[in-house]
């Protein structure tokens, strides 16, 4: 039990300095973001102390990497991971998402991401090079087309806890009346909530169950613009995920149009002052400066 029990602590204390070498070079909760903050302090308790008690759960946290890729600035992949107890004498579990990912490329990508882990990441720290990995190679799954029997392969039946999403786009205008009809019934089909603020620059904001916003965003992106960007995404995990608990993280009702005192030659122009006060009632002002990079 002592032999155990030494693994352990040795383990407990690769795993602390590696998270604090992450937060050191990444620290910015947009690239570095541990979700469990009482996991982290059991598991600096039990890399410190002769306890014997194994933390009651495992550290989690999302690291999101934004690769080199040309004319695509905006592309985001989170890596949603969480740090088994015996880590790193055995690999971590990572699950790679990103919106632009359909549900095929996103299994294929995770299992080749495994089977590199497995290969190369057995007793050593190796969240780092996962990370590499993975701003080197998670692109290039986008434009990819899966045949079915690799997809059928992978295993699809992992229960995953549901994910609440919030989606912030940004569009250089919104004018078209098709469009703005697509945003409001798209989004009341999939039972997102939250506001479409036509005019130039043009502001949607969809919030509700990740599928549904990626599949909102998948739809949005396929009509034709000047030019359209997720600017800014939050996802939340609930364990459980009844129908209260998604209710319980929405800051919007059903989706409507908000139009903030068009001005301007053609009425196009909002108030981007009154867009600023609407959001800080909603508790989202930090949101405003992500679009104009500037505070209200």
């Amino acid at each position: 039990a002592e032999a155990a029990e030494m693994a352990s602590r040795e383990e407990a204390e690769a795993q602390v300095s590696e998270l604090d070498l992450l937060s050191s070079m990444f620290p910015r909760e947009e690239e570095f973001l541990v979700t469990d903050p009482l996991a982290l302090a059991e598991l600096k308790l039990s890399a410190e102390s002769e306890a014997t008690e194994v933390p009651s759960s495992k550290v989690q946290f999302i690291l999101n990497v934004k690769p080199e890729v040309p004319g695509a600035s905006m592309v985001e992949f989170s890596m949603v991971c969480a740090l088994p107890f015996k880590y790193p004498t055995v690999p971590p579990e990572i699950t790679v998402r990103s919106p632009l990912l359909s549900r095929s490329q996103q299994i294929q990508l995770n299992s080749d991401l495994k089977t590199y882990l497995m290969q190369n990441c057995s007793g050593e720290p190796c969240m780092l090079s996962a990370r590499e990995w993975v701003k080197d190679h998670a692109s290039a799954y986008i434009d990819r087309e899966l045949s079915a029997s690799s997809v059928m392969t992978s295993n699809t039946t992992q229960s995953e806890d549901v994910i609440f999403t919030r989606l912030w786009i940004y569009s250089h205008h919104i004018y078209n009346k098709q469009k703005r009809k697509n945003i409001i019934e798209w989004a009341k089909e999939l039972s997102l909530s939250g506001f479409s603020m036509p005019g130039k620059p043009g502001v949607v904001c969809v919030e509700g169950l990740q599928s549904n916003c990626e599949e909102f965003w998948s739809r949005v992106k396929r009509l034709t613009w000047k030019r359209i960007l997720i600017r800014h995404r939050e996802d939340v995990s609930l364990e459980g995920g009844g129908h209260a608990e998604i209710q319980k993280q929405r800051k919007f009702s059903a989706l409507e149009e908000k139009c903030f005192d068009a001005h301007g030659p053609r009425g196009n122009h909002m108030d981007l002052g009154q867009l600023y006060q609407f959001l800080e009632k909603k508790g989202c002002a930090d949101i405003f400066q992500m679009y104009f990079g500037v505070e209200g």
